[in-house]
């Protein structure tokens, strides 16, 4: 099974191809340009690279948000526009899973957080337990306070002894870096502190076997707030 990905989730943007299990390429930049400049030309050039067309594709991913909802709605419009022209299925893959992806920590927690604005991030909380990666929040949007009193809890509540180490992945770090290294956490690596369209493709993969897809019409992205020119509204 062959399975090009998309990522448009936040200020980086990323295509890549993934097949059984082997990652053929990923194209990834993170400048200020805006996704639709970049996503096709970067999708057209990958295939290029790597000998395929689109007629080699079985499935398409997508990252699902949450995210910037432009972002969200241009990496949607192309996974839906090739789905439909290719008649494939789509397989989303949550944003911060995939970002919680990018960090394999055997014994420990991942906090992926995403930039949301207004003072606020994206996060959960992943668990890496005898190597099963599993989500043990809700999707939040929260100040990052609350972000800490949610891992205090969890900590204090799990069943599992949760000294080992607890590491923060993702955009939100760089507003946030000082604040979390002061609580004694550690910070992903630059590699692995952005959304990566490899990721989406590795998770999609399982994703997918178990039948976890859905057709073109189907896949909507996932908001867990709403849109910051719908809440100034609101506040009028």
């Amino acid at each position: 099974m062959t399975i090009l990905a998309i990522d448009t989730s936040g200020l980086s943007a990323s295509v890549a191809v993934i097949r059984e299990n082997k990652l053929l390429g990923e194209f990834f930049i993170d400048l200020k340009m805006t996704h639709s400049q970049t996503i096709m030309p970067m999708l057209d050039k990958l295939l290029v690279a790597l000998e395929l067309t689109c007629d080699d594709i079985d499935l398409i991913a997508a990252s699902s948000g949450p995210g910037s909802f432009t972002g969200l709605r241009i990496g949607a419009a192309a996974a839906q526009g090739l789905a439909f022209a290719l008649n494939k299925d789509i397989v989303p893959v949550p944003t911060l899973d995939a970002l919680a992806y990018n960090v394999i920590n055997a014994s420990g927690l991942v906090v992926p957080i995403m930039d949301a604005k207004r003072g606020q991030v994206y996060s959960a909380v992943y668990s890496y337990n005898n190597n099963k990666f599993s989500r043990i929040t809700d999707y939040l949007a929260e100040d990052l306070n609350e972000i800490f009193k949610t891992l205090h809890s969890v900590k204090k509540d799990s069943n599992v002894t949760r000294n080992e180490s607890i590491v923060f992945t993702g955009d939100g770090v760089d507003a946030y870096k000082e604040s979390i290294l002061a609580k004694g956490f550690l910070v992903a690596p630059p590699h692995a502190s952005r959304q990566r369209a490899a990721t989406v493709a590795a998770l999609a993969v399982q994703l997918a076997s178990q039948g976890k897809t859905v057709n073109p019409d189907g896949f909507v992205p996932l908001y867990i707030r709403k849109p910051q020119a719908e809440q100034a509204l609101e506040a009028k």
